[in-house]
């Protein structure tokens, strides 16, 4: 029981220093509405939170796969479907959105294929993907791929990448991994009772503590492109 009271407890600090995932914080609702025009199809939809960031002209359709989708997030879509057999005609949305999605989708070559076949010209696919990150949704989660790597799979695809950005800069990103590792050690240990359990209490000063050098340190010092969390992509149907 005190695993799950643990969850409970870190969702309500989500968005404090106190969270493992504080520096992540971000959920891209300014960027989707920024980018995201026309008929819009969002593949991994969950609960649909992208449709409250549209702007107003926008029309939505979520869509989410059965074995994640419905078995680990209890979604809401408006279909069912696979991301790489997309049930819908040939350049029929104005963009289509996939928010950490590639990762979990085993054949992303195919899933990308099909974002830009439904895809009308001038059309745009906005994806993010993380890269230094930890396996989750396990066993569904099979790729990561570097910006070079993502360049090339969208390329191949048929779209061309108007803009590549990092998640969070290398600090922050250092910040999260390492802040990661300790709350991912201290839920393991509180799991298996072990006598680690008396290290939570320097967890809990750490994470904090890390947070907030790693967050100053990004406003200090410039920025190391090769260390990212993950990306976040523009790309245009030509």
């Amino acid at each position: 029981m005190l695993a799950p009271t643990l969850r409970k407890l870190l969702a309500g600090l989500r968005r404090t220093p106190l969270h493992p995932q504080w520096l992540l914080s971000d959920p891209n609702r300014a960027w989707v509405r920024e980018h995201a025009r026309g008929r819009v199809l969002d593949v991994g939809c969950a609960d649909r939170w992208i449709e409250a960031a549209l702007a107003p002209d926008a029309s939505y359709i979520g869509l989410d796969y059965p074995a994640t989708g419905r078995d680990l997030y209890h979604a809401n879509p408006t279909v069912y479907a696979d991301a790489a057999r997309l049930p819908f005609i040939d350049a029929s949305f104005d963009t289509v959105v996939m928010l950490e999605v590639l990762e979990h989708v085993e054949h992303p070559q195919a899933a990308l294929s099909e974002a830009s076949r439904v895809l009308r010209p001038g059309g745009r696919l906005l994806l993010t993907m993380p890269f230094l990150y930890p396996m989750h949704d396990e066993p569904h989660d099979y790729q990561r791929y570097t910006t070079h790597g993502l360049k090339r799979e969208i390329h191949s695809a048929g779209l061309q990448v108007e803009r590549l950005d990092s998640t969070l800069g290398a600090m922050e990103s250092a910040g999260l991994l390492a802040c990661l590792a300790l709350g991912g050690s201290a839920y393991t240990a509180i799991r298996r009772r072990s006598v680690s359990l008396i290290a939570l209490p320097v967890i809990a000063v750490a994470i904090p503590l890390i947070n907030c050098t790693a967050w100053l340190a990004a406003k200090l010092l410039p920025d190391w492109p090769a260390l990212a969390a993950g990306y976040k992509i523009v790309a245009k149907k030509p």
